[in-house]
């Protein structure tokens, strides 16, 4: 099941990665954009990526409503992500800039993301099978939500160097890709992604993330059993929690460990 997804995903990114690269120079420039070393890429990587992965979740076989709860998952944050990369501006970061920015009476970009990402999220975890009713089964939507919107957001804050978010999205999903075929299906689109993200021509962008990260949480929410879940649940919100005070490049590049696994397949610094 996740295998054919895999492939699935795989061929369909490849193949409209070749299509985008032929779109006329009108048409990439609102993609294009400056990276970490001042170099143009393009943002196309992230619509190409989400719109693979969907074409693997599709393609899988497996329940029904797992399937359609990662269409919705992918879809809506994938666009929300788009709208954001396509309009947002630098003004507020984070969630409590956001946050406070709606406050104040201003719906910034971001905040469309972060309620659109939020409420794929709920919609998403709705159309998962459940075996219990009532309000175990409400608290139960609620949790996966959370899941699938903090995972979204977390890929997203990976997003800030090359490979970064792709190798993260296929470590969670790598385990889980026999039989998960949301999960072969963000392996493959990764996988398709990485030569151009690593070579620094393109990157995921808010679309690609959130859209493979949305992805990845349906794919944890439907696979896992309740007291890994919440483990993974309890991590995922502490380090989206994190973020606002922490730099991950600057953690992930003081750590050996984890700064050896980042430059993986890099250019050299």
């Amino acid at each position: 099941m996740g295998i054919l997804s895999a492939v699935a995903a795989a061929a369909a990114t490849a193949g409209l990665e070749r299509a985008a690269e032929k779109l006329p120079k009108e048409n990439r420039e609102p993609f294009e954009r400056t990276n970490h070393r001042g170099e143009s890429v393009t943002l196309l990587e992230g619509p190409v990526a989400v719109l693979g992965a969907l074409a693997g979740v599709a393609a899988s076989r497996g329940n029904g409503k797992v399937k359609t709860a990662a269409l919705v998952a992918g879809a809506v944050s994938g666009a929300v992500g788009a709208y954001d990369d396509l309009r947002g501006t630098t003004q507020a970061k984070g969630f409590r800039g956001h946050l406070s920015a709606l406050r104040r009476g201003e719906v910034t970009s971001g905040a469309v993301k972060i309620l659109g990402v939020g409420a794929a999220g709920l919609a998403a975890a709705a159309l998962l099978p459940r075996k219990s009713r009532g309000v175990k089964a409400f608290a139960g939507v609620v949790a996966d939500g959370a899941l699938i919107a903090g995972t979204a957001n977390l890929t997203n804050l990976l997003d800030l160097r090359p490979g970064r978010a792709l190798k993260a999205v296929t470590a969670l999903n790598a385990p889980l890709a026999v039989v998960s075929g949301p999960a072969g299906a963000v392996v493959g689109a990764a996988g398709a992604s990485a030569p151009s993200d690593l070579g620094e021509r393109s990157m995921l962008g808010d679309c690609g993330a959130n859209g493979l990260g949305a992805i990845t949480g349906t794919a944890l929410a439907a696979s896992l059993p309740r007291p890994l879940k919440t483990l993974v649940l309890a991590a995922v919100v502490g380090l989206n929690l994190a973020s606002e005070k922490v730099s991950f490049t600057k953690f992930i590049a003081d750590t050996p460990v984890l700064d050896k696994i980042d430059q993986w397949g890099r250019r050299p610094r």
